[in-house]
């Protein structure tokens, strides 16, 4: 049995089902709030869920409640909220969103990452948080730019097996990584080009030393890394599609067989470092997909070509738009399993690994992020 957890702009949903049979909306939790992000962390079958209040900003709540016990509490009965999200006092900007909560490779550890380019980390499961200063104080900060949606932490990638080991995307700030458990980052931006930009600020990225705040308007979209080869990373930027085989250190273009490189999700097969899944968009001013057409792109060759997957997918007058959290997938090769939601409402799954698809639901309230266990 897989659960959805399905977060949307009027409330968490819980699903159930099995690949290609029937599914079932089992609870609803924070019924007509915004909740941006949950996941059951698979250590502990703990849930984590923020949300963002127009009054109070944005909160992170914790439960082990079944969710068949979420339809008769009332409001956030039974769920405990997490202590620490909070930004230092006395500074001028507010926390604005928390984006993605993923599990570490620690006991207990677990991330989150927030607007404006804040990176939380607990000890305890998520019960209490604290910011992590090295990337709060990082020396760059005060030449970050925001992307569309904001300066946000969207991306967590760990390294397998090794809690030192960290990367994160911030958009616009580009890739980050630490091997020191986040007392220090370092960029990780080469060969990434923003064709957004002016071209006389491309060419400064290009060259062989390019000035140290060059890279610091980097929108990328989505990042993942492969578990079975961690050194083989992929992007979805901002126009291009991305992989490194260099723990991302440097990037290559792989984006020229889709039929538009602009998106914002990714998944990768984690039992195959060469597999990986996009959903391309039109492009940043028109954000549906191409021809009308609902179409997953995987790449079996690192990106050397992509093949389009939309069997049992609509395929006609079908503009959807799915945003970078709303991809997910549980298990690995022939069976792995994806889903993804669309602002519209709808949630597709795929029980072997993209060849076949099916609709897990429709009608809910605009999608922003699934996950699934």
């Amino acid at each position: 049995m897989t659960e959805l957890l399905v977060s949307t702009k009027k409330g968490l949903f819980a699903l159930s089902g099995e690949p290609g049979g029937d599914w079932e909306i089992g609870a609803r939790a924070f019924a007509g709030e915004p909740v941006d992000y949950a996941v059951r962390d698979p250590r502990t079958r703990r849930v984590l869920a923020t949300m963002t209040s127009p009054f109070y900003g944005p909160k992170v709540f914790c439960t082990e409640r079944p969710a068949s016990d979420w339809g008769a509490a009332k409001r956030h009965e039974g769920w405990e909220q997490a202590r620490g999200v909070t930004l230092p006092e006395g500074g001028e900007q507010a926390l604005e969103r928390i984006w993605v909560i993923a599990p570490g490779e620690a006991d207990g550890l677990m991330y989150a990452g927030g607007d404006p380019g804040v990176l939380f980390q607990s000890a305890d499961g998520g019960s209490t948080w604290e910011i992590n200063a090295g990337l709060w104080e990082h020396d760059t900060r005060p030449k970050w730019q925001p992307g569309g949606g904001g300066l946000c932490v969207h991306s967590i990638a760990p390294w397998p097996g090794d809690p030192d080991k960290l990367s994160v995307a911030i958009s616009a700030a580009g890739v980050w990584h630490t091997d020191d458990g986040g007392r220090s980052w370092r960029r990780g931006n080469q060969g990434l080009t923003p064709r957004y930009l002016p071209d006389e600020v491309i060419a400064e990225l290009n060259l062989p030393e390019p000035p140290p705040d060059a890279d610091t308007a980097l929108c990328v979209h989505h990042m993942e890394r492969a578990p079975a080869r961690p050194e083989r990373m992929f992007i979805q930027f901002h126009g291009g599609v991305y992989r490194s085989d260099d723990a991302g250190s440097s990037w290559s273009e792989i984006g020229a067989g889709l039929p538009s490189d602009f998106g914002f999700p990714l998944a990768v097969d984690p039992a195959d470092p060469d597999s990986a899944y996009v959903i391309p968009l039109v492009a940043d001013m028109d954000r549906v997909m191409p021809e009308g057409r609902v179409r997953v792109y995987e790449t079996r060759d690192g990106g050397e070509t992509w093949a389009p997957r939309g069997d049992g997918l609509p395929q006609q007058h079908a503009y959807l738009t799915v945003l970078r959290q709303a991809f997910q997938r549980k298990g690995s090769g022939p069976s792995l399993e994806i889903y993804f939601g669309s602002t519209t409402g709808e949630v597709f799954g795929s029980g072997d690994a993209g060849a076949t698809w099916f609709e897990v639901t429709a009608r809910l309230p605009p999608v922003y992020a699934v996950s699934a266990s």
